[in-house]
């Protein structure tokens, strides 16, 4: 039997969602949490919040002012011994920056990932020539050192081992035609990519579409989106938007229903996944994408 894996940002996650309930059963607000635990008020936000591990002691205090059995308790500290782990991805002088630290947590431990980007290559897809040239091309980046970009390279790589471990998450990518003709690199390196692609729709886990040119108008013209699921139902779905310096996290029930009726939309606008293997292969046929500079 394969164990599944565990997150220090997941545990961290559904730790926050049981405390924001016991505030709210309680009918209490954040100064009266902080006056009856003697736990500073930042710290009950912060843990209500997920944004910082939480010590073992500040769980155990909010346990005994909310009343919790010692067998709740204990599940809750748990949790905070749990959360309080590091995980590959918090290496120190870890390229990933730290806003997107919390991603990359939640996608160590989902067992659905969908994924619809509207310009590019989806990371989990990207060969690591694509990623170099997005690296090279990227305002933000001129002065980073070859072994800074190795590592940020590293780190990509490290991600996409998920998706042929055996505990591989179901993966569904929606890709914007823009995607596969957009020559990221030119032509040799687009045409990598694209067989990679293809390859990556060879596992069971793994579904490709492509939105094509001509399904005009679409539900989800405002941008790039992904929907994170995972294999405990306590924790709930959540939706990822990614942004220039940032990113936003979206786990209002309301939030997920309007992105998943948003995802089945395009699942059924985009190309069949057999149909999208072919629209690849046009490309790779018709030069590995639009016109671009050949290296």
């Amino acid at each position: 039997m394969v164990m599944g894996r565990t997150s220090p940002t997941v545990r961290r996650r559904r730790l926050a969602a049981v405390m924001r309930k016991l505030r709210a059963e309680h009918q209490v607000n954040l100064d009266e949490v902080a006056k009856g635990s003697n736990v500073p008020r930042t710290t009950v936000y912060r843990i209500e919040n997920a944004t910082h591990a939480p010590k073992v002691n500040d769980v155990r205090a909010l346990c005994l002012f909310y009343g919790l059995a010692d067998k709740d308790a204990e599940q809750l500290m748990t949790l905070a011994r749990e959360s309080r782990l590091r995980g590959w991805w918090q290496k120190p002088h870890s390229s990933i920056p730290t806003w997107f630290e919390t991603y990359v947590g939640l996608e160590e431990e989902a067992s659905e990932i969908l994924i619809y980007e509207h310009e590019l290559i989806t990371g989990l897809a990207q060969t690591e020539d694509y990623f170099r040239a997005l690296l090279r091309v990227d305002p933000l980046l001129p002065g980073e050192s070859e072994q800074e970009k190795d590592r940020r390279v590293e780190v990509r790589t490290k991600r996409q081992e998920r998706l042929t471990g055996p505990d591989a998450p179901r993966l569904w990518i929606i890709l914007n035609e823009t995607a596969v003709r957009r020559a990221v690199g030119g032509h040799a390196v687009m045409k990598d990519q694209l067989e990679r692609l293809i390859e990556l729709c060879e596992p069971r886990n793994v579904t490709l579409q492509i939105l094509p040119f001509s399904a005009g108008a679409h539900a989800a013209v405002d941008g790039s989106f992904h929907i994170l699921s995972f294999p405990a139902r306590r924790d709930p779905s959540i939706v990822y938007l990614q942004f220039r310096r940032g990113s936003i996290y979206l786990e209002e029930a309301a939030d997920l229903r309007e992105y998943t009726e948003i995802y089945d939309h395009l699942r059924a606008t985009a190309l069949s996944p057999e149909s999208s293997v072919e629209v690849i292969r046009q490309v790779i046929d018709q030069g590995g994408g639009m016109r671009g500079p050949n290296p």
